[in-house]
Formats: C-alpha cells, sequence, structure tokens
C-alpha cells in the first residue's frame, strides 16, 4: 500500500513557530499493528495534574519512556522515565529517520474515546530546552489538532490520521498552545506517541 505524504516543507503557524505534517509514515496495516502493541504493553497509569493546589486524576492514561531513568516534571507531577520496549525503539528509530531530529525520550498519551482530550497547553518545560523539537506520531482514531497563538488568539486546526507524524519545532511552544478538542463521534482509542529531548 502507497503511503500518503503531506509536504513536511510546507509550515502549517503563519508566524511565531513551526510545524510541519508528514503525513502517513505508517501504512494502514503497520498503524493498526502497533496500535494494539501500545495498549497491550505500554506501562500505563492515569494521568495527574496539581492545579491551583487541587489534584485531578484524569481518564487519559499516559506513560514515560526513555534512555535513561530521566525525571520530567509537568503540572506539578514528577515521572521517572522507563526503559524503552523494542516497539518503541523501532518508532523512535522511523521518527529520526523521517524527521532527521534526535530524541531520548517519549511521552505517550491514551485517550480512549472522544470523551477524552487535552485543554490548551504548550511544552515548555525548562527540561525540554529552548525551541525544543517534539515529533508527535499519531495512532488509532483520527482526531482533530488544533494550534493557538498566545497573544493573538489567531487558531489553527489539523487533522492526524493514523500512522502519521507531526513535527512541532523553533519557536512553536513559546508562542502557541495547543489541544486536542474532545468529539463525542469518535468512539475508538488514540495512542499519541510525542518524541522529545530531555536537557540534560
Amino acid at each position: 500500500m502507497e503511503l500518503f505524504h503531506a509536504d513536511p516543507l510546507a509550515n502549517l503557524l503563519p508566524y511565531d513557530g513551526t510545524v510541519q505534517y508528514f503525513g502517513r509514515i505508517l501504512d494502514q496495516s503497520q498503524a493498526e499493528f502497533y496500535l494494539q502493541q501500545m495498549l497491550e504493553n505500554i506501562e500505563w497509569k492515569n494521568d495527574e495534574a496539581f492545579i491551583f493546589g487541587r489534584h485531578y486524576i484524569t481518564k487519559r492514561k499516559v506513560a514515560w519512556y526513555g534512555d535513561a531513568d530521566y525525571a520530567y516534571t509537568y503540572s506539578n507531577i514528577t515521572r521517572q522515565a522507563l526503559t524503552w520496549t523494542e516497539d518503541l525503539l523501532f518508532l523512535r528509530n522511523l521518527v529520526e529517520s523521517t524527521c532527521s531530529f534526535r530524541f531520548n525520550s517519549c511521552l505517550l498519551n491514551l485517550y480512549h474515546d472522544g470523551d477524552e482530550g487535552m485543554a490548551w497547553h504548550s511544552d515548555d518545560e525548562k527540561s525540554l530546552g529552548e525551541n525544543t523539537v517534539i515529533a508527535s506520531l499519531s495512532l488509532g482514531a483520527e482526531r482533530r489538532f488544533a494550534f493557538r497563538h498566545k497573544q493573538t488568539g489567531e487558531t489553527i486546526g489539523t487533522v492526524l490520521e493514523a500512522g502519521s507524524l507531526l513535527i512541532m519545532k523553533d519557536a512553536t511552544q513559546t508562542n502557541w498552545l495547543h489541544s486536542l478538542p474532545k468529539s463525542k463521534k469518535v468512539k475508538s482509542p488514540r495512542v499519541n506517541l510525542t518524541f522529545r529531548t530531555i536537557k540534560l
């Protein structure tokens, strides 16, 4: 099956950042296979956050893997990286060869259906450094992904296909928020692998 390739040189953002969409880098059967591997073999835990002194536990689940037991803190919760699985290493190598960036860690998100999403936020933690590069590989249900400029409020959205790769880099995290809106039309799970580089 021939893969659909978007133009990775095109920037989805009009200014103040760079987002490139490569389209599908896995065909349908590969995407379905790795979705099942992620659902069955990843050590999922419900995500947590401390916001204004209150402790929240989400239905959405997460997992954190890396080259070493890196500590990663976001939403005032610190996680220790687990050891890569063979499937995660294969997918990391595929992503790295596609976008020509090197990553030492991966934060995975599991959305069971469209009732689960992600609110507006930026991945601007100090441990990721300035102008960080984040590669987002999508498996499972197609979902809309949105960006909102922090100053102008301008919004831009795209649909992420199963097996597709999206790259956020340059000043994107400084100037733009991103979110995964909820959708009652989506009845099946989505796994999102966000490959990152923790600064040591």
